[in-house]
């Protein structure tokens, strides 16, 4: 039963239209692996389609939309999947106090929920083939909260949680799970997140209106907004690492903050933690 995968392995790759996914998608492509993309919008899958991807419209958020496009990817793969990359996501920022209820549940349906439900959708596949690898695109917000991103924090901290249950409940199934932890990566991020605080969030009406001025100076940043900023070629390096090792790695920590901070969250009392945390987010500003 193969740990190890080689080219030409199936990887499916969830939220290919930009960023992290569709330089993820590039590169194992003309590694020689057979990778089979995700996107939710539509446009976005005939885009990859036409530029010589294979690629389904999977909307994490809808699970029609996700049973008929793992369908149509088993169909091009054959029946097998040899790897997930859960990688689509997105962030809406705002205070935790401004968080409506269908505004959690709407960063929560593809977060969490949609990505799990794929992930259980692909497990019996795997057990069936006798092995599997599962990698979720997690983030430094994972394990260390930061202000102003809550309703991010928590998804990413009940996707550790999946993840973490997950690799105990299949490891007898030769199913390895693993997290990728990044921090700060130039991306559409801060694009798809700034849409969001304007679809959920009135800052006009909320005690956090100046820190609210802040954080949209920082949304509106054109490239890196925060030190220590990475490439999207940093995440697929583990990832790369994580398809081809016997036995990858359980968390991948991507750029420095994200290292800096498991290790003082390790070491450091809380409130100390907390103080420095306050600090790195900025306040809104980063």
């Amino acid at each position: 039963m193969p740990s190890k995968l080689l080219p030409p392995s199936t990887i499916l790759i969830t939220g290919c239209s930009t960023g992290i996914g569709y330089y993820c998608l590039q590169q194992l492509h003309q590694a020689g692996y057979q990778v089979i993309a995700s996107a939710r919008q539509a446009q976005d899958v005939e885009r990859l389609q036409q530029q010589g991807y294979q690629a389904v419209q999977i909307d994490l958020a809808d699970t029609n939309s996700i049973q008929n496009g793992l369908e149509q990817a088993l169909k091009m793969s054959g029946g097998s999947i040899d790897a997930l990359f859960n990688n689509g996501a997105f962030g809406l920022p705002g205070a935790v106090e401004d968080l409506s209820r269908d505004a959690m549940r709407y960063q929560f349906e593809t977060n969490v929920f949609g990505t799990q439900e794929l992930t259980n959708r692909i497990l019996p596949i795997m057990r069936q083939q006798g092995h599997g690898k599962i990698i979720y695109n997690s983030s430094i917000l994972g394990f260390a909260a930061m202000p102003y991103r809550g309703a991010y924090n928590a998804s990413k901290f009940a996707i550790e949680g999946f993840a973490d249950t997950l690799r105990l409940e299949v490891a007898k199934d030769n199913i390895q799970v693993s997290l990728i932890e990044p921090g700060p990566i130039l991306s559409d991020f801060r694009k798809n997140a700034f849409a969001q605080f304007q679809r959920w969030i009135t800052p006009a009406t909320s005690a956090h209106h100046a820190q609210y001025h802040a954080m949209l100076e920082r949304l509106e940043t054109v490239g890196p907004a925060a030190p220590f900023t990475l490439g999207p070629q940093a995440v697929y390096k583990d990832l790369l690492h994580a398809l081809q090792s016997k036995q990858a790695k359980i968390r991948y920590r991507v750029t420095v903050p994200t290292k800096v901070f498991a290790t003082l969250k390790r070491i450091l009392p809380t409130r100390l933690l907390d103080k420095l945390l306050v600090k790195a987010g900025g306040d809104g500003k980063r």
